[in-house]
């Protein structure tokens, strides 16, 4: 079996077990969402999902996170982790999308890897869920499937998005991106994994995952 028709069989199995994946992260706007993407590095959806409620009522807008302040603000994202860097990048890119681009969060993959804390992973999670452009996320997360299923055989993440940006079709990566997530959640976890009774890695699977304890 080629790559190109082990991906055609496993999107078909994404699409089985996820036909109509959602956004994980809770928000409103773009805005919104590139905070909470933000916040989520190194942290779980589930508890940034518990956190951005009480960061947004006070401040669900460029202007509002800027009068709140650096200080207010990783007092409220510390559970969230990393919470002095996050902070600093919060109020940062808060003050440049007032400064430059009057509020607005821009809609092109190179301003909004310009904007602080903000790089390709975040950048592209905001193109492709806040404005519906092609784009292919790749955290550790599928990085790690995507070895598994033979899909790449990447070194790092810039490498693997590359690869499957290759194999699958550019309307697909949108939902790919989010079915991955959440197949990678519920049948394929890092640890405590079982391929042989996983729906894609028993039949696609690196034969040296059946090795595995």
């Amino acid at each position: 079996m080629t790559k190109k028709e082990r991906a055609f069989e496993i999107a078909k199995r994404l699409d089985h077990y996820f036909p109509d994946p959602p956004i994980p992260l809770h928000h409103k706007d773009p805005y919104t969402l590139l905070i909470a993407v933000l916040l989520s590095a190194q942290c779980t959806d589930e508890r940034v999902n518990k956190i951005t409620p009480v960061l947004f009522e006070k401040a669900d807008n460029p202007q509002d996170m800027v009068d709140l302040g650096r200080e207010n603000i990783q007092d409220i994202i510390r559970p969230c982790g990393l919470s002095p860097m996050k902070s600093k990048g919060i109020y940062g890119l808060s003050q440049i999308l007032l400064e430059r681009y009057e509020g607005e969060v821009p809609n092109q993959m190179d301003l909004l890897e310009e904007l602080p804390a903000v790089g390709h992973k975040t950048a592209s999670v905001v193109m492709c869920q806040a404005f519906g452009q092609p784009a292919f996320p790749v955290d550790t997360h599928i990085h790690r499937l995507a070895w598994r299923w033979k899909l790449s055989t990447g070194k790092n993440v810039d490498r693997t998005e590359k690869d499957l940006k290759a194999i699958f079709p550019e309307s697909l990566w949108n939902r790919l991106h989010l079915q991955m997530i959440y197949f990678g959640r519920q049948y394929c976890p890092a640890r405590g994994h079982v391929p042989e009774i996983c729906p894609i890695c028993k039949d696609f699977g690196r034969k040296s995952l059946f090795k595995q304890k």
